[in-house]
């Protein structure tokens, strides 16, 4: 059945279906007669047109990046940009957040003239970074980020935390959402380590999964409580050698391939709508240049058919920064033929303008921009776009940022949080123990969410929701007078620092909350991988009073804190937990929660040894020609409990996996008085392979809940494709022989034997 297009696009529909050949249409991209009709009766113009992003700055009252407070369109900048120069899409919040009623009323606008006033009519799509909730929505329910939301290792929390998110941005009036981040972590001095699911392959593997679904649904087709989601930022992003945002990656195909690619895979399976470009370069060959990856390898090999959208100004940054291009034409002309669909441009119409030159000189084919406007313009349809481009009523979306959603943003902070030290059972606390909280996170709203909280960096206090309880609020709420607050410090400098050490005398223990203020991308960029001097001069005077420390740690990255681990008698990391942090990490400190958290990286000890937890044999040899030269503070997997998990009976089914595989079981109990839940982690281990193995990989996990003496056989399926790496070749392999397994410091082994 033809879709209700709009006037225009239902005549070109009648009068040019007929003669629409399929042989036209990318093997790529599904079929549709509709899109195809539409598609012939476009101008060049007009498939340029869609194939640009603007900034919602360019249509706004004001100069870019200084609007006019309130915020207003300008009608004809808007004109200018959807009539006159046919543009498909629009990003961004103009600075800060807005209320529902005018994010509405923005894209009411903006779809009545791109519906009305154009001559075909196409509707727009809006995108967003709502990367931990609506983030740029006002009242919207903000969930940790994703590395604390890696630490839950609860998948149903994740899934259920971005079907909130999508329920809530479509609240909003808008359809695309520039999320989930696939880029594994494997350098903790990134500015951007806090938006990862971790370092992990198998757990980022299995997040990617549960965001991408609950983003978009089993199928992403017309629903209003879903949005597209957006895989980024292929490929290879998150490990720039020096660290530096944007800055060179150096990784070899093995690696890409083994490490990077695979969340990326599983995003494509699980049917993500579209992908964003990796702004760096990989091997001196910029991501946005380079047609391997961005056709060969996304398209050709994993088989995706959405649309690929540039991040920011990253086609002229070809020309401007990476400097392969020797002009802007050069840049378009290159990230067009690497396989583009789409430029988020973002503040002008050059990209617009030399593109259409590059078409009518013949240097790219008409042909060529018809792929990308297919997979816009099925993306659209897709969205159900083309038949209500209007946002919907504001009684559609009741449920927005109400109390259930809360409440899955209070589970999934209290899931996340990670207890890494507690030395002789010091928490939980009583509820008359007397404390003093202090530090720059203890009644920080902006410490709790970091960034893209509001605004891009999250560290405006003028967006700050009052309703929000923060470290101190929360504490204060369930401990009353017994809770006192003096701030001491701020994350880079001493300030009321002799008043809190005279309030340490009168209580019983102390609450430092530490950390980083928000930051990301390369505002983020950092020197010295330690903890802000002045927080740790401030610990180090706090522990010299002879109270009971608790460390409580909200930051981007795990800041090296060796020198004063010591000085604390226990440490909580909080990550960036959201609006219901403060609630969950005071629900945990007094008790009322068993911590379940589980690092979702390895937590550093040195500067200069940064190393992830699957590292190879040679990276342990120590100066003493031993084995010990792995020596992070706490490694990936770790996290303590209130109550204590015994493991015993480690068995397994047979000594040899043949392709039919085997299973692992073994018995944890709850021996403690608490109800707790434990993550179970399988790992493996390649006695000897063709190309060097790592120490131990994770293959499976079960996160559980027992009750005090409560005791489970916990059972693990094992298949070849879990004993796989990539070879010489590039191709996944499972090779003859010995394995070991190991669950919580058991360990067994099997031979493996091919068919």
């Amino acid at each position: 059945m033809v879709m209700q297009f709009t006037h225009a696009l239902r005549h070109f529909v009648s009068a040019t279906f007929i003669g629409v050949s399929m042989m036209s249409v990318s093997a790529q991209s599904p079929y549709d007669p509709d899109i195809e009709a539409l598609i012939k009766n476009m101008t060049i113009e007009e498939k340029v047109g869609q194939m640009t992003q603007l900034n919602l700055d360019v249509i706004s009252k004001g100069e870019i990046y200084n609007l006019v407070e309130p915020h207003q369109l300008d009608a004809e900048k808007l004109k200018k940009a959807l009539v006159d120069y046919h543009v498909g899409s629009i990003l961004n919040c103009g600075g800060h957040a807005y209320t529902r009623e005018h994010w509405r009323e923005i894209i009411g606008e903006i779809q009545r003239v791109a519906t009305k006033e154009t001559r075909l009519g196409i509707p727009i799509i809006y995108g967003i970074d709502a990367i931990h909730g609506a983030n740029y929505t006002l009242g919207s329910t903000l969930f940790p980020q994703q590395i604390g939301q890696a630490a839950t290792f609860n998948e149903m929390l994740v899934a259920r935390a971005a079907e909130i998110t999508a329920y809530e941005v479509r609240a909003s009036g808008i359809t695309w959402n520039f999320s989930p981040v696939l880029d594994l972590m494997r350098n903790p001095q990134w500015s951007r380590c806090f938006e990862t699911f971790g370092e992990d392959v198998l757990l980022a593997k299995n997040m990617t999964h549960a965001a991408i679904t609950g983003y978009q649904g089993a199928t992403l087709t017309n629903d209003p409580v879903k949005v597209a989601a957006c895989m980024k930022h292929f490929l290879g992003y998150s490990m720039p050698r020096t660290g530096m945002d944007r800055t060179p990656a150096y990784i070899s195909d093995i690696l890409l391939r083994e490490y990077f690619l695979p969340t990326f895979q599983e995003a494509v399976q699980s049917g993500a709508a579209t992908v964003m470009i990796n702004s760096g370069e990989i091997n001196g060959i910029p991501v946005h240049a380079n047609k391997k990856i961005v056709t060969d390898l996304l398209r050709t090999e994993l088989g995706f058919e959405g649309v690929a959208v540039t991040d920011w100004e990253d086609i002229m940054k070809l020309n401007n920064f990476h400097k392969v291009a020797p002009t802007m034409k050069d840049a378009v002309r290159m990230a067009i033929d690497a396989g583009i669909d789409m430029s988020m441009v973002p503040n002008n119409y050059e990209f617009c303008d030399l593109l259409v030159e590059l078409v009518k000189e013949g240097t790219i084919t008409e042909e060529r921009l018809d792929v990308s406007v297919r997979r816009i313009l099925i993306l659209k349809k897709k969205l159900g776009l083309f038949e209500n481009p209007m946002p919907a009523a504001d009684n559609n979306y009741a449920a927005f940022g109400n109390a259930s959603g809360k409440l899955v943003s209070q589970l999934t902070a209290e899931e996340s949080i990670t207890l890494l030290k507690n030395a002789n059972q010091l928490l939980p606390l009583d509820a008359k123990t007397k404390i003093l909280v202090t530090g720059p996170g203890a009644d920080s709203y902006t410490m709790l969410n970091g960034a893209w909280t509001r605004t891009w960096q999250g560290t405006d206090t003028k967006w700050d929701d009052p309703s929000v309880a923060s470290i101190y609020d929360a504490l204060k709420n369930m401990g009353g007078e017994n809770v006192q607050y003096v701030q001491g410090c701020t994350t880079s400098a001493l300030s009321d620092y002799q008043a809190a050490l005279t309030a340490a005398q009168q209580v019983d223990v102390i609450i430092a909350c530490m950390g980083e203020l928000p930051s990301t991308e390369i505002p983020g960029n950092i020197q010295d991988m330690h903890l802000d001097k002045a927080q740790l001069d401030y610990i180090s005077m706090l522990s010299a009073t002879g109270k009971p420390l608790i460390l409580l740690l909200t930051e981007s990255r795990p800041r090296i804190i060796r020198d004063i681990e010591p000085n604390c008698n226990a440490i909580l990391q909080l990550y960036y937990p959201g609006d219901m942090g403060g609630v969950a990490a005071a629900n945990i400190i007094y008790g009322k929660v068993n911590p379940s958290g589980k690092l979702p990286y390895t937590y550093p000890k040195y500067a200069n040894a940064l190393l992830w937890y699957d590292h190879k044999h040679t990276e342990t040899m120590d100066v003493d020609f031993g084995n010990d030269a792995f020596d992070p503070q706490w490694t990936f997997g770790y996290g303590l409990s209130y109550t204590i998990f015994e493991y015993s009976n480690l068995y397994i089914s047979n000594d040899t996996m043949t392709s039919a595989g085997l299973t692992v079981s073994v018995t944890v109990k709850n021996t403690g008085s608490r109800v707790g839940k434990e993550v179970v982690q399988l790992y493996l281990s390649d006695q000897f392979a063709s190309i060097t193995p790592s120490v131990k990989r994770l293959k499976a996990y079960q996160k559980i809940e027992l009750q005090p003496q409560e005791s489970r056989v916990i059972t693990f399926q094992l298949t070849p494709e879990q004993l796989q790496f990539v070879g010489a070749d590039l191709q996944w392999i499972a090779e003859p022989g010995w394995f070991d397994v190991s669950i919580n410091g058991s360990k067994t082994s099997f031979y493996y034997k091919s068919n």
